[in-house]
């Protein structure tokens, strides 16, 4: 089916946005566990960032949800740039007066606009029809695969100047980025019409589409948590994507903190950093058409069990090669958890509640990464690096065991 020349043009818009947006991310799982340290001094609060990125998606997915249902998707995300934009430049300012207490609140504030934006992903199922949602988003990804290049280059940028005014090299790459967020939000301000629109009247824009057997209502649809947790397919999905992302959580630590204890710069973990974004982004297109053609779960589960490989090589093998192959594989498995998880939450969630469907999901994912936070430092301390990468492998497990007692995932369009 030909994609319409104004979908085309929409998602073009919001992929260049997140290749501008999508290098603070980055910044926040490369750079914070470091930061942490730097300001307190204490390995055992080196998850305490990933943290604060998990506190804060917990807090902020499903009320974006429901705003972005009742006022569109786009107000949403000028929301959550904002904030990201306040919470960049409060991080940076945290690391040049060494405030923790700034640092926290610069986190916090900068997770929940990022993971805000994240409502670009339900703007972009909106605008496609069942078959080929899956793929849509892996042309979303496609932005933050390009903010891979920019990631290292602004690193590489604010050491130069950080060496040469005295400044904290770990604090200079914040005050960058809200000129990558202003661009992002130019840029989202030419999708039109909203997303929310398209997807309440899918046929008008998409003449191709046969009839739809499950027509949108024409009122507000009631959205209720416990209705949609009820059905195990929806939990099994939403736990494939909550392992996931806590596998990727605590081995986004581990990276950085391996490669620091040998001796790798910044610009070495950044790299690093920039190969495990590859295979978070990198592939999405093909993974989001293979499940589009052969069902979500077919991609989901094979995707929780390749983080599950990544994660035992970086905490077993801690070698520059071996850590970057591994937290590589962690970014692919993520992928294809995520894309596929999502994409069956969107297809079984009306346009009026998707976005509170899809908040709920990243609202657990969120749950995850808290955990991971609070399991990662101590068991640093007392159990070493390679005890924090085995947590990681047994929370990929998990889905597998669910899988085996509650049967497959339920293949079903809305």
């Amino acid at each position: 089916m030909k994609i319409p020349a104004l979908i085309k043009r929409n998602v073009a818009l919001f992929s260049a946005s997140q290749s501008f947006t999508g290098a603070g991310m980055q910044f926040s799982y490369g750079f914070g566990p470091l930061m942490v340290v730097a300001l307190t001094q204490s390995p055992a609060l080196a998850g305490l960032s990933v943290g604060l990125v998990g506190v804060s998606r917990f807090l902020v997915a499903y009320p974006i949800g429901r705003i972005t249902d009742k006022h569109g998707r786009k107000t949403g995300i000028y929301l959550g740039l904002a904030l990201a934009l306040a919470g960049s430049l409060a991080l940076g300012t945290a690391m040049l007066i060494s405030s923790i207490a700034l640092f926290i609140i610069g986190m916090l504030t900068f997770g929940m606009g990022m993971n805000g934006a994240q409502q670009m992903r339900v703007g972009v199922t909106d605008m496609f029809p069942a078959r080929m949602r899956a793929e849509a988003l892996g042309y979303l990804a496609l932005g933050s695969l390009f903010s891979l290049a920019i990631s290292p280059l602004l690193v590489q940028l604010a050491d130069v100047i950080a060496q040469r005014t005295g400044a904290e090299p770990l604090g200079m790459p914040w005050f960058f980025l809200p000129v990558l967020i202003l661009t992002g939000a130019v840029l989202v301000a030419f999708v039109r019409p909203d997303p929310k629109e398209i997807g309440m009247n899918l046929q008008a824009y998409w003449p191709e589409l046969p009839p739809n057997k499950n027509p949108e209502p024409e009122k507000q649809d009631s959205f209720s948590a416990r209705q949609l947790l009820a059905d195990p397919s929806i939990r099994l999905a939403i736990l494939s994507n909550c392992a996931g992302t806590g596998n990727m959580s605590i081995v986004m630590v581990l990276t950085s903190l391996v490669l620091h204890d040998h001796g790798h710069s910044l610009f070495a973990i950044a790299v690093s950093h920039t190969f495990h974004s590859a295979g978070m982004f990198a592939f999405t297109i093909p993974l989001g058409r293979l499940a589009d053609r052969f069902g979500r779960s077919r991609i989901m589960f094979p995707g929780v069990f390749v983080s599950l490989i990544g994660a035992a090589l970086v905490a077993l093998v801690p070698h520059m090669v071996t850590v970057t192959l591994g937290t590589f594989l962690v970014g692919l498995g993520w992928a294809a958890a995520n894309v596929a998880s999502t994409a069956y939450i969107a297809d079984r969630a009306h346009t009026s509640t998707r976005g509170r469907a899809i908040g709920l999901s990243d609202s657990f994912a969120g749950a995850a990464t808290i955990f991971s936070a609070l399991v990662t430092g101590p068991l640093i301390i007392f159990a070493g690096l390679p005890a924090a990468g085995l947590t990681a492998v047994l929370l990929a497990i998990i889905p597998f065991v669910l899988r085996a007692i509650s049967g497959p995932l339920r293949e079903s369009r809305a």
